[in-house]
């Protein structure tokens, strides 16, 4: 569960830092009883962006599969050969 505090919280800057560095994830930060914005730990942050891009290439793998398996994808030597013909490389 997200520790969730008001905005207010984080006038005592000390305080709200050991709070962000103990949750163990995302503080989320409430103004006026509504969600305004999330705080998490760079480690966290960091682990989050390196599993979105490990499942945005998860999903370029899986398409280049189906687009294999349906024939869908020209021979990479003669692509060359004759992008190299057509240009006069």
């Amino acid at each position: 569960m997200p520790t969730c505090v008001p905005i207010k919280d984080m006038k005592d800057t000390a305080a709200f830092t050991r709070t962000v560095e103990e949750a163990g994830g995302p503080v989320i930060v409430t103004k006026n009883g509504y969600d305004a914005f999330v705080v998490m730990r760079t480690v966290d942050y960091d682990a989050m962006q390196q599993e979105l891009a490990r499942a945005r290439l998860l999903e370029r793998v899986a398409l280049a599969e189906r687009e294999y398996a349906e024939g869908a994808y020209e021979n990479g030597p003669a692509t060359i050969a004759a992008l190299r013909a057509k240009h006069g490389l």
